[in-house]
């Protein structure tokens, strides 16, 4: 039996936008029809943004250059309907369907054939709703998505967010507003089967001394007593192991096999990325099939040791795997383009590859923005990078403690259990956070004591114990590595600093020889993009770095004119003047910080910068990728400090 399913985003889409609720007017039975649209029908990629496809009709202009984001901030204002046809060969009198979007950003109704069969409003987890009602020739599928909150930006309250919807949209110290609105994932049109695997989680390991995996499967299934499941793992090569089990005792008491003939799976930098296939198969007697199920695993052993001389009671923060300690380096990730939904797989490869040529071997993957698409983990999982993965919640600056209230809570718990089900079995991931810089008044990081991490820290113990969470990044006693606080073990994972005011004398060297933090996961440094780079998204505004200039004020954080005129007792003359003196000053401040870092471990596990790549064409950032993926000057300097073997 081969179960149908279909993909629904390779479809001809429509996008039409109305002045919000006048579409409902007139009792029409059929979104749409009963008004004139504000914005009228054009067509519409999928997985796509609205903005996207505003772009390509030519009803907005560029928000990438100069100040023209502005012009885009009306489409916030308006509700925009996504529709297609479903094809009638898909849809077999008798069965039963389903409609799967792994990704919708982020509030609406679903449609079909004019009635309202699902409410959605969460950008962060999958929707599932059973097709019912289908006609038995054509069938009219409709995604309206409403307006987006006014504001989730950076500066806010994090008790007061009550919207699962990135917040990096709203304008970041890096970026410039836009509010990504539409189907930011592939959107499925699946069979249900009579009898259904359900879910299953996956855990593996590697035994160094044999040199040996195991795999153990537990889960829940929606099968009919008598029925079995067939478990097969393989490579291009071999199959490792074909074995059967009932599905009762499945049930009872899972699935685990040992002594498997496996290699392991090794972070960049330590060996290959070894890659296997599992397959399940819920089958009857006769070998007739009703499900399958098929993930791409890898086997290693992750363990956490204290750091040298760490201060008693400390976190442990040197990462061990399959026996061998690793110096942690890579960067923070954040999305591609704030509307994430238009970006291919090259571009991810592109970045990813960039990475990994670099020497680095983790990104952690910042929770002011959401989980990434399936590729960017099958791309770590094939390149050996590292997965820090955060839950979806941030500081606000004003106020960081997120919402202890029960719904929210809730909501949150089921923001866990989905990222969980869906990235527990990739080879690269590394460990769980709860989210960014979440801290209590006095701003010290939070910890199993609020709720939400207290309830996510339960259910990853319950379903992928092999994975380390912690409350919060940073964590510890200490929000900020202060030189003041050196020697009084206050200093684990720790963030900042991301700039240096004041010449880069030896009290920067000092700083850092100093330092006592046993982890880093958040340093960085400004330095502006290429005299090139700036000069193709400037629009018609003026170049010069300045604070009126409304181009260098949106990311004012890193101007640091005033220093350059310090320095040099002027002003700049030329673009390219100022470019070579700020690309300059950031290879020096990161490298020493990188280097002293690195020649510190097993005293220090590890450091991340803030931050890899930009997602919008700032003209100076923290990166050390611009906005096109290139390579900043500080990257090429820091590579050569990433590709030297640790001691």
């Amino acid at each position: 039996m081969t179960l149908k399913h279909y993909k629904a985003s390779e479809l001809q889409w429509n996008l039409t936008g109305y002045i919000p609720y006048e579409w409902q007017m007139g009792g029409c039975r059929e979104v749409g029809t009963s008004c004139n649209p504000d914005i009228d029908t054009i067509p519409a990629s999928v997985p796509g943004s609205v903005q996207k496809a505003l772009l390509d009709s030519g009803i907005v202009s560029d928000w990438n250059i100069g100040m023209n984001a502005r012009d885009s901030e009306w489409a916030e204002n308006r509700h925009w309907l996504y529709e297609t046809y479903l094809p009638e060969h898909w849809f077999e009198a008798g069965k039963r369907y389903q409609l799967r979007a792994l990704g919708l950003d982020h509030q609406g109704q679903i449609y079909l054939n004019g009635n309202v069969i699902y409410d959605f409003a969460n950008c962060h987890v999958e929707h599932v709703v059973e097709l019912t009602d289908l006609n038995a020739e054509s069938n009219l599928l409709q995604i309206m998505f409403e307006c987006p909150p006014r504001w989730l930006g950076q500066f806010h309250r994090s008790s007061e967010i009550r919207d699962w919807k990135p917040r990096f949209y709203y304008t970041w110290d890096w970026t410039s507003r836009l509010v990504q609105i539409g189907i930011w994932q592939d959107i499925y049109i699946e069979e249900i089967p009579e009898n259904a695997i359900g879910e299953i989680f996956i855990q593996t390991d590697y035994d160094v001394d044999s040199q040996r995996g195991s795999i153990a499967l537990t889960g829940s299934s929606c099968a009919s007593d008598g029925l079995e499941l067939e478990v097969k793992l393989y490579d291009k090569a071999k199959t490792v192991f074909s074995e059967s089990i009932s599905v009762t005792e499945f049930q009872e008491n899972g699935f685990k096999l040992g002594a498997l003939d496996i290699q392991p799976w090794w972070p960049n930098g330590l060996g290959d990325g070894q890659l296997y296939e599992l397959e399940v198969r819920l089958k009857d007697k006769t070998g007739r099939q009703f499900d399958r199920f098929n993930k791409s695993i890898g086997f290693k052993r992750i363990e956490w040791r204290d750091c040298l001389n760490a201060p008693e009671g400390a976190d442990p923060w040197i990462c061990m795997i399959n026996g061998r300690n690793v110096f942690l380096q890579g960067v923070n990730w954040t999305p591609i383009r704030p509307n994430f939904a238009d970006v291919s797989e090259d571009e991810y490869r592109k970045r990813l590859k960039l990475y990994r040529s670099m020497g680095l071997n983790v990104l952690r993957v910042w929770g002011g923005a959401t989980l990434e698409k399936p590729c960017f983990y099958d791309l770590c999982d094939q390149l050996g990078l590292l997965v820090w993965q955060e839950l979806p919640l941030s500081s606000s600056g004003i106020e960081n403690y997120p919402p202890d209230d029960e719904q929210m809570v809730g909501q949150y718990m089921e923001i866990v259990h989905s990222y969980v089900s869906r990235l527990h079995h990739h080879a690269c991931l590394l460990l769980w956070s709860g989210g960014n810089e979440l801290t209590n008044v006095d701003v010290t990081p939070l910890g199993l004591e609020h709720p939400m991490f207290r309830n996510a820290f339960n259910l990853i113990k319950q379903k992928d114990a092999q994975h380390r969470f912690i409350p919060t990044s940073p964590s510890g006693p200490s929000f900020l590595g202060a030189q003041e606080n050196y020697g009084r073990g206050l200093h684990w994972d720790v963030h900042g600093p991301w700039k240096v005011d004041g010449e880069l004398d030896e009290r920067w060297l000092s700083y850092w020889q100093q330092d006592d933090s046993l982890f880093r996961s958040e340093l960085g440094a400004p330095g502006p993009s290429s005299a090139a780079l700036i000069r193709k998204y400037a629009g018609n505004l003026d170049l010069l770095p300045e604070l009126k200039n409304p181009l260098w004020r949106r990311t004012s954080w890193w101007l640091q004119i005033d220093q350059y005129i310090k320095e040099n007792g002027r002003t700049p003359e030329t673009l390219e003047d100022y470019v070579e003196w700020g690309q300059q000053r950031q290879s020096k401040i990161l490298t020493t910080a990188v280097k002293t870092c690195k020649e510190r471990f097993p005293q220090c596990g590890g450091v991340i910068l803030w931050m890899g790549h930009d997602s919008f064409p700032c003209m100076a950032n923290t990166s050390i990728v611009d906005f096109e993926g290139n390579l900043k000057p500080v990257g090429m300097a820091l590579a050569e400090i990433f590709n030297e073997k640790t001691r």
